[in-house]
């Protein structure tokens, strides 16, 4: 079937920043849906695509997300805010098994070859490993210098860039230029975002990411 032929698609989204729940929803274009979505900086990570199901006849959100809720209503997102219910269109299940359920649906219909997984992009899959260390690092606790061994007066390098250098002047902070600042907000600047980034991930000591090295100490 051409891609002329179709009305819109059925997509499935996830987001590194909450990886318990999925998007799904109806667009006509998921790309302009995409759009939409990455342009606001208040989460730290952008929604990627998982899954399409390109559909002949345009649908309602409501109709797709009335079937999810009869095989198990307490799945969708819904909070108590201002006064105000406020239903959405997330659901607490992996991706796979919003996956599955449309799955089911294609070999009902007869159009399994409308459905099909996206395969992550570099930058998706290293948003997905960053995020996953920061999750990590929350539960070990906030970063310090010397958990990794590393001395006022030692350097550290940015990842994407060792010629990047900065100097470590106490348990959290380092100087980079003229400028003192946290090692996550000198990983927002040289990355040029301004959603939080979890500094030991994009810096390095002697050859090893601070997050790794943190890591094998407190193994060791």
């Amino acid at each position: 079937m051409k891609n002329s032929e179709y009305a819109g698609v059925i997509y499935i989204l996830t987001n590194p920043s909450f990886p318990q729940y999925v998007k799904i929803g109806y667009a006509k274009d998921v790309k302009d849906r995409l759009r939409q979505l990455n342009r606001s900086e208040t989460i730290p990570y952008a929604f990627r695509v998982y899954a399409e199901y390109k559909v002949k006849n345009k649908l309602n959100d409501k109709q797709l997300h009335k079937l999810i809720d009869g095989l198990n209503q307490d799945l969708r997102s819904i909070e108590e805010f201002d006064g105000k219910t406020r239903v959405r269109e997330f659901f607490e299940m992996s991706a796979e098994d919003a996956y599955q359920i449309l799955e089911c649906v294609a070999k009902i219909s007869g159009t399994s070859d409308c459905l099909h997984r996206c395969t992550p992009e570099g930058h998706e899959i290293s948003d997905e490993q960053h995020a996953e260390e920061a999750r990590e690092s929350f539960r070990r606790g906030p970063f310090k210098f010397s958990l990794c061994n590393i001395k006022v007066g030692e350097e550290i390098a940015f990842v994407d860039d060792t010629s990047k250098i900065a100097e470590v002047v106490d348990e959290n902070h380092v100087k980079y230029g003229n400028e003192v600042t946290s090692l996550s907000r000198l990983a927002q600047d040289l990355k040029g975002v301004e959603h939080p980034l979890q500094g030991p991930c994009f810096f390095m000591h002697k050859g090893e990411l601070l997050v790794d090295l943190r890591k094998r100490l407190e193994q060791e």
